[in-house]
């Protein structure tokens, strides 16, 4: 007997838990996307399914266990969502910069760190990542790769300033007082542009369903 639960309803789609009871998945459906948005909904479901598909057999990335165009499902992570659990540890921070280098070296960028919802701390205390559908996987792993990956890395950085501020290097420091051009232009140009089409135009908050995730990614 399996048992369903929408985490998260918005204009790209639903997103589902399912319990069978010997294992739970999540499923995101492009399905019920708004029809002139269906086609972008798609196009996230091929960055996160390509992304998965790269980072397979690491431990704290969500197992790809089936795609089409319309839809992903994938395994279900158990852990709480950062904002959540607060982690004041400094073993959570390590094991989230030893899992943020394996995905480096996969050759996958997160591209979405920024959000808490997305980081996990699992039961056992280590880190999780989850929500894949800006990643971005690339074979060569060329100079835009490696800003990205630093911003990946600056992102995580920012959360450790939050809950761990006290194991900060100075290496660190640098780093977050030197965002890359990039992230300088996002912010100033790009940013303000993003929000007003996001939520003014189609009402829509990227960080929707973030405050009753709980448990469940």
């Amino acid at each position: 007997m399996s048992d369903s639960q929408l985490l998260k309803k918005d204009i790209f789609g639903e997103v589902w838990l399912h319990d069978s009871g010997s294992e739970s998945t999540i499923l995101r459906d492009t399905g019920p996307a708004r029809w002139w948005l269906r086609w972008f909904a798609r196009a996230l479901l091929r960055r996160e399914a390509a992304g998965l598909a790269a980072l397979d057999g690491i431990d704290g990335v969500p197992t790809l266990i089936r795609y089409d165009k319309d839809q992903l499902t994938r395994s279900y992570v158990a852990g709480a969502p950062m904002q959540v659990a607060k982690p004041d540890d400094r073993a959570y921070f390590l094991s989230a910069s030893r899992l943020l280098r394996r995905i480096h070296r996969a050759g996958v960028v997160h591209n979405d760190l920024a959000k808490e919802p997305n980081l996990l701390v699992r039961q056992d205390g280590s880190a999780a990542f989850i929500d894949y559908q800006l990643a971005w996987r690339s074979v060569g792993r060329g100079r835009l790769f490696r800003i990205a990956a630093r911003e990946d890395l600056r992102h995580l950085i920012k959360h450790k300033r939050t809950y761990r501020p006290r194991d900060l290097t100075q290496r660190e420091l640098t780093l977050l007082d030197t965002p890359s051009g990039l992230s300088r232009a996002w912010m100033g140009l790009f940013k303000p542009v993003y929000m007003f089409i996001t939520r003014r135009v189609l009402g829509w908050s990227d960080r929707e369903g973030a405050g009753d995730r709980g448990q469940r990614a």
